[in-house]
């Protein structure tokens, strides 16, 4: 048995080596003359698998240890019998982490009350879903929109687009890419979302990069149409728009769930899932090696502060997204080694607070992000 597995996938080296031969490659060197005599591929959205990679070869069966999935094309894979599977939900705690380390930047930034703004969560799957619970804990007035769970569901708990457009003071992308059909996302912020937004907003896109149209949105900024654009994920990458970067409020390399904890989750998810399909018995595996902080227990003194600043410092304590905006801006042109080789993030959970001073509201909200508390 042989299986192809992405070098860039973290934690997983060690896993099928006792029952199968295995080949680590960049993604991009994952060829058809490599896959050809192949039982198996673990991927990552850099490889396209479609009938180019996979015709012709032995693959049964493909994971990918992300959520998203655009770059299986898959109705060639379930036509050609090949079996695939994602990651639903391996990150979607590392997306919250990131959309709330955005949120008080940006509170922050410009003066910001969340409690008083309406943030439009466009897409409440697994991550979007995450998302808007943490607006809520914040205060904030949070609005869902997601058609297929809204026919699926009934309307009760959601809204338009319509409505998100009209009322929304931050809009916040996640959803998956689809090119076409009823639920199409691709170019889902284009001319006609931004000429009908009613305040401005700050629009966020963290899920697919052609979900927001490049020269749509640069028109946008300059038009002020949308108050500013905060962007993880861009069209074309890794050759982004570099007049774009320049415009954006904050700028990140495509690593909104990248934190080792997701990470970690992905692999485990796309290691069981071979497990299962081949009889490998190896369900119970887990990765090893999940780096801890430096300074998992940090101090949290909230004399004189408001809740929103204290929950704002621990937020920025455990993952401070400025940083990886700086060190974007002055690499850009190393958008792939940047997500190669990102730092050790940890979620929440990983942290302990020694709090002083903190109302047992702000405590209350601190443990339901996650956080463990000491007095």
């Amino acid at each position: 048995m042989k299986i192809v597995i992405d070098d860039k996938i973290p934690y997983i080296r060690g896993a099928f080596e006792r029952v199968a031969e295995v080949i680590y490659l960049p993604g991009s060197k994952t060829t058809p003359e490599v896959v050809k005599d192949a039982d198996a591929i673990v991927t990552r959205t850099r490889t396209i698998c479609n009938e180019k990679l996979l015709a012709g070869s032995s693959v049964k069966f493909i994971a990918t240890a992300t959520i998203g999935y655009d770059h299986i094309d898959t109705e060639y894979c379930n036509a050609a019998g090949i079996r695939w599977t994602n990651a639903p939900g391996c990150n979607s705690k590392s997306v919250e982490q990131y959309i709330a380390s955005t949120l008080m930047v940006l509170a922050e930034r410009k003066n910001l009350q969340l409690k008083d703004l309406c943030i439009g969560v466009v897409g409440v799957g697994n991550v979007g879903s995450k998302v808007a619970r943490i607006c809520n804990l914040f205060g904030m007035k949070v609005l869902l929109n997601d058609p297929p769970r809204e026919r699926a569901e009934g309307s009760a708990a959601f809204v338009s687009l319509k409505q998100v457009m009209d009322e929304a003071d931050i809009i916040t992308l996640h959803v998956p890419l689809n090119m076409k059909g009823e639920d199409r996302t691709y170019h889902l912020g284009a001319g006609e979302f931004f000429s009908g937004l009613k305040h401005k907003p700050i629009l966020i896109n963290s899920c697919r990069g052609e979900v927001v149209d490049t020269l749509a949105v640069k028109a946008a900024l300059k038009s002020n149409q949308i108050s500013g654009f905060v962007c993880d994920c861009w069209e074309n990458e890794p050759d982004i728009d570099l007049e774009l970067l320049t415009m954006t409020e904050i700028a990140t390399p495509h690593i909104a769930g990248y934190s080792k904890d997701g990470k970690a989750t992905g692999t485990q998810m796309s290691v069981h899932a071979i497990s299962q399909f081949f009889g490998l018995r190896l369900e119970n595996w887990q990765p090893s090696g999940v780096e801890l902080p430096a300074n998992p227990v940090f101090e949290l003194d909230g004399t004189g502060l408001s809740s929103q600043e204290i929950i704002s410092k621990a937020i920025l304590e455990t993952y401070d997204i400025r940083n990886d905006d700086q060190n974007f801006r002055k690499n850009p042109a190393q958008f792939e080694q940047l997500r190669g080789d990102y730092p050790t993030r940890r979620e929440f959970p990983a942290f302990t607070i020694v709090a002083k001073s903190v109302d047992e509201g702000t405590l209350e909200v601190l443990r339901k992000l996650g956080f463990q508390i000491k007095i």
